[in-house]
């Protein structure tokens, strides 16, 4: 695949995803200056969308809009990522009750990818997107799923992490242990300034559904908030688990 293949690929999403950001039709001079595209390349992008469906065109006032097509295509995710709804409404009612970031992510091969999120209304708070990546072997949420795994699943991911890894980043397996069984242990993690300095998330495995996959409900934010709410954290997620999803 070529380089330019990759950059058109990469600006229909930026595109899509500027449209879920605003919520609301835009013109060509706004797109081509908030993702820096030369105007003619936008342009032809964006009358493209348009002609393959995916973009409404409205000639008076000269914006661009989403099409119906572009929710369909989506409609499915829903049951294909999670399952049923329980794990959704189980989402909603832990931020309802809490309005701190609550997320869900799975693994991706060498790393824990956020799948759904839904961001706290306070002012203080830390940004997550669906599709965010963080190392399995490091991250809170990472090693979360990672106490869902047999151990010797355990060894193997962290051989072909360390595989590569610069050596000053390798993880000692029996390191790692200690920090999985204590997370068996007690049922959850409460990770501090790992990936980000400040922020923290308190992980919990979800019961696993059927022939699913593992995953994690997160509750995210500022740790010194999120030291205070410890407890009453961890209730909500245990409330919303009992009544969603047993």
């Amino acid at each position: 695949m070529t380089d330019s293949s990759i950059k058109s690929a990469k600006r229909v999403f930026e595109v899509l995803e500027y449209f879920d950001d605003v919520k609301r039709p835009i013109s060509l001079k706004e797109i081509a200056a908030k993702c820096d595209y030369p105007t003619s390349s936008a342009a032809a992008l964006l009358k493209s969308m348009a002609m393959l469906g995916y973009l409404f065109y409205d000639s008076y006032n000269r914006t661009y809009m989403p099409t119906m097509r572009i929710s369909q295509m989506g409609r499915w995710l829903d049951t294909g990522l999670f399952g049923d709804s329980a794990i959704l409404a189980l989402v909603e009612f832990v931020h309802e009750q809490l309005d701190e970031l609550v997320s869900i992510s799975t693994q991706s091969d060498l790393h824990a990818q956020y799948i759904y999120a839904l961001q706290t209304r306070k002012r203080l708070r830390f940004e997550v997107r669906p599709g965010d990546v963080r190392p399995l072997a490091i991250s809170g949420i990472g090693r979360t799923l990672l106490s869902g795994h047999p151990d010797g699943e355990i060894e193997r991911l962290l051989r072909r992490i360390n595989a590569v890894c610069p050596p000053e980043e390798h993880f000692e397996l029996g390191a790692l242990m200690k920090i999985v069984n204590g997370i068996r242990r007690a049922g959850f993690m409460f990770s501090k300034h790992i990936i980000v300095q400040d922020a923290g998330v308190i992980a919990v495995l979800l019961p696993k559904r059927d022939a699913g996959r593992n995953l994690v409900l997160g509750v995210g934010g500022p740790v010194s908030r999120l030291e205070e709410r410890q407890e009453e954290i961890l209730a909500c997620i245990r409330e919303g688990i009992a009544r969603f999803m047993t």
